[in-house]
């Protein structure tokens, strides 16, 4: 079966190498020709495209299953809200009325503070940030258009991996973490992430509302205590924390101090964790 992909990153590139494994034929939407060149080497099929230009949408390819894991470029020049709710709205205009089924990474951003306590699917959004805004946005634009019945979701936390593991810098060189040191970390690998995309797609079809899914790994940290656990693993010094600028976007995030249950995403989607908890995760990723 054929996928098509807007939005190759980090995550979505894992997405696409594991479909490509599993032998569907996998399209790819990039808005660079040196990087189209590049995925085309690695055996997907790529298409010039840009989610906010709809005229680079009229020739896309049937597709029984779409990923929607675009990110927001800040040196583009285009809003947030461009990209992520207009920008889904001009692909779901664009795809053929016979898709299957599109999956949306959304984020566990459009919650609230949360003091503290735990949020599940069943809790009411309250985005404090532009990003938790209008990935809200794009979910409510997904719900509200016909290709949204039988879709998917996904409010994914954190997501990090190799070469993502933020402040590894600072730490290594002994600067200190401009964020507070209490608060909770909801994380998820993004090997973990990627499976529960693929896990996502497998889903019976179903012509309801879209089906969602907190995606976290479960195990919700602290942040001193997940920085401490880095520090250990590269051999440096405790971390040393400051409070960051006030109102900048460092800020903003760590007002976010929730907890993710990821109950129903084990229980529908049967994904078995290959990192349970970030001690897993960093060990691979730092090999200790």
């Amino acid at each position: 079966m054929s996928k098509l992909i807007f939005g190759c990153g980090y995550l979505g590139q894992r997405v696409a190498r594991r479909w490509l494994d599993a032998g569907d034929e996998v399209y790819v939407t990039t808005r660079s020709e040196a990087r189209g060149a590049d995925f085309a080497q690695q055996g997907f099929k790529t298409i010039i495209a840009d989610v906010t230009q709809p005229r680079t949408l009229r020739r896309l390819p049937d597709a029984g299953t779409v990923l929607f894991a675009v990110g927001h470029d800040r040196g583009s020049g285009q809003s947030i809200q461009e990209v992520y709710s207009r920008g889904l709205r001009n692909v779901l205009d664009a795809l053929a009325p016979n898709t299957c089924r599109l999956i949306y990474i959304s984020t566990t951003g459009v919650y609230g503070p949360g003091d503290g306590g735990w949020v599940d699917e069943n809790t009411s959004p309250d985005p404090q940030r532009d990003g938790g805004r209008a990935s809200l946005a794009a979910e409510q634009v997904l719900a509200n258009h016909s290709l949204g019945s039988g879709s998917v979701i996904l409010r994914l936390a954190g997501i990090y991996g190799p070469g993502r593991i933020p402040f590894l810098n600072e730490l290594r060189s002994g600067r200190m973490i401009a964020a507070p040191a209490s608060g909770w970390l909801n994380l998820i690998h993004v090997d973990d992430a990627a499976a529960v995309v693929a896990a996502a797609d497998e889903l019976p079809p179903f012509e309801n509302d879209p089906l969602l899914y907190c995606v976290s790994d479960g195990a919700p940290v602290a942040r001193g205590e997940f920085y401490a656990e880095v520090a250990r693993q590269i051999r440096t010094q405790s971390p040393q924390f400051c409070e960051p600028e006030p109102n900048s976007p460092r800020a903003r995030r760590a007002e976010a101090n929730r907890r993710v249950n990821n109950a129903r995403m084990l229980a529908d989607l049967h994904v078995t964790l290959t990192y349970r908890d970030f001690r897993a995760g960093l060990s691979a990723i730092l090999g200790t």
